[in-house]
């Protein structure tokens, strides 16, 4: 199903959809101008793992945030000890769809945000220095939920015939 989706998303061919985040809390770090996310994933058990999301850095638009899920990812156990790659070979399947259209330049970024993310690891350094702490963070159910404004209602032709790569 994974794979149907790329090549539809390849195409141009995708839209919006309300959803609802179960199973799991998480905590989202995302510097804007990193090709990465770094997610905390926690269950009512305590924090199940940390996962490292390839993507384009985050704009910022009239109806929220945009970004660009480029589907690699790194699985990184929640004591930090070990780690691995996720979905290599979804990635190499956009690449040759051209979905990650400045293949060369886009590659580079994602390698050197895999090279980064390593380095953080490695170095206890970004969202790892404080990893316990991090770790403990739960969302408080007092707390509204976050909402952000709905965008205006698109012209023919808009958000689901628009490729998701423009810029």
């Amino acid at each position: 199903m994974r794979t149907k989706a790329f090549g539809a998303m390849a195409m141009g061919m995708w839209e919006l959809a309300d959803a609802v985040w179960q199973e799991t809390e998480l905590l989202l770090w995302k510097p804007p101008t990193a090709w990465f996310s770094l997610n905390a994933f926690s269950t009512s058990g305590g924090l199940r793992n940390w996962y490292v999301n390839s993507g384009h850095p985050t704009r910022r638009t009239t109806g929220g945030f945009d970004t660009f899920d480029l589907t690699v990812g790194l699985v990184v156990d929640a004591d930090l000890r070990g780690w691995q790659w996720k979905d290599e070979d979804e990635y190499a399947h956009v690449r040759r769809l051209g979905t990650v259209t400045d293949t060369d330049t886009e590659h580079q970024a994602v390698n050197a945000a895999r090279d980064q993310v390593l380095a953080m690891l490695a170095e206890r350094c970004g969202p790892f220095a404080d990893a316990a702490a991090w770790s403990a963070w739960r969302w408080n159910r007092a707390w509204p939920a976050p909402r952000l404004p709905r965008p205006a209602k698109a012209a023919p032709g808009g958000c689901s015939g628009r490729r998701l790569n423009q810029r």
